[in-house]
């Protein structure tokens, strides 16, 4: 008796001991792809608009409530959507901003995401400073001079290594909200009807991405833009729930869906003239619809978690959220809460839908 005692205990200790190794191996593993560089808006940024002269700004409670760092200038109580692919990627850590990335870590990547930037210049100018695009690629020029220094200036190797890279470029929202819709500060919307202005943007985007491609990008996913006239901000803007204002928030949906339309045509163009090219579209707006569906009666999708300012939809400074936070959509009245994050995270990784990622979800881009 005492001997099978003995022979169980030490099977428990061994099967214990592998499983703590399986464990740490997790934890420890190397990432799928040596380094992931992020651009975007508000929905990537990590802190880059912290030091900023802007209302794009959120260093401050309650954002960052369930991050293990508190506030650090993420648009979201918790992890961003970026936060959720680092992860899915096998990353031990989430990738740096531009503003404070130094010395070897920029070999994993760096993100240059800035609240309220946009494929225009002028986009969010209403927001005082932010990073546009356009800056957001001169400042991975930046990057890659340093890494080349890192790489004792052997200029074929850093292009090899920023090669098999994960690169997710995520803008375009304010191109909408902070300047076609905005008609009393930008006059988009009075030179362009909504599929004009969709071309003008998708234009300007390819040349871009052909920009970012000539750095030795190769392997980048393209999210498009969400349903932003349903966030709690754009459907207050148009009236609340009546019948004229689900026209308006129908109106800024299908504006951006010409977007979408355009860039996953834009999509196939680079795959097919670019050499090595290996662009995906993300389609944040049907991932983030069809979620929606699946958690009718479940989730609270027509508020804010936070008190949210009225002028900027941000989160009132040091105000008190709700508590059930994984039940809500939306964090304030733009960005999504960090459960929503997940969900899309998630299915930009790995599709549930085929629609979800076209050609290839995040998992399959990192392999190719």
């Amino acid at each position: 008796m005492r001997r099978e005692i003995v022979r169980q205990l030490w099977v428990f200790t061994i099967l214990l001991l592998v499983a703590i190794n399986l464990c740490c191996n997790l934890v420890h593993g190397e990432p799928q792809v040596p380094c992931y560089f992020v651009f975007g808006d508000s929905i990537s940024d990590t802190g880059n608009n912290n030091g900023l002269l802007t209302l794009a700004r959120v260093n401050y409670p309650p954002y960052g409530i369930d991050f293990p760092r508190g506030p650090t200038g993420r648009f979201s109580n918790g992890r961003n959507l970026v936060d959720v692919i680092a992860e899915l990627l096998g990353f031990s850590h989430y990738i740096p901003p531009f503003a404070t990335a130094r010395g070897r870590k920029i070999l994993e990547g760096v993100n240059y995401a800035s609240g309220a930037a946009g494929i225009r210049d002028e986009s969010g100018r209403n927001q005082l400073i932010r990073i546009s695009f356009n800056q957001q690629l001169l400042n991975h020029q930046i990057t890659i001079n340093r890494i080349e220094s890192l790489m004792r200036n052997n200029h074929p190797s850093a292009v090899q290594y920023l090669g098999k890279c994960i690169y997710t470029v995520g803008i375009g929202s304010n191109d909408y909200i902070n300047n076609y819709f905005m008609p009393r500060l930008y006059s988009t919307s009075r030179k362009y009807t909504p599929d004009q202005y969709a071309g003008v943007l998708i234009q300007e985007f390819s040349e871009q991405l052909r920009r970012l491609y000539k750095t030795g990008a190769r392997k980048i996913a393209l999210f498009g833009i969400g349903a932003i006239g349903s966030t709690p901000f754009e459907v207050a803007m148009c009236g609340g729930t009546n019948i004229s204002s689900l026209l308006c928030s129908a109106k800024i949906n299908n504006a951006v869906q010409l977007f979408n339309e355009g860039l996953k045509s834009l999509v196939t163009d680079l795959n097919t003239n670019l050499i090595d090219a290996k662009f995906t579209f993300i389609d944040y707006f049907g991932i983030g619809l069809s979620s929606a569906a699946a958690s009718v009666g479940s989730v609270v999708s027509d508020a804010p978690c936070c008190e949210a300012e009225t002028e900027t939809g941000l989160c009132v400074p040091l105000s008190t959220p709700c508590q059930n936070r994984t039940q809500y959509s939306f964090w304030d009245a733009f960005h999504p809460t960090e459960i929503s994050n997940v969900v899309v995270g998630r299915r930009a990784y790995k599709a549930t839908l085929p629609t979800d990622a076209v050609p290839y979800d995040i998992s399959h881009l990192a392999q190719v």
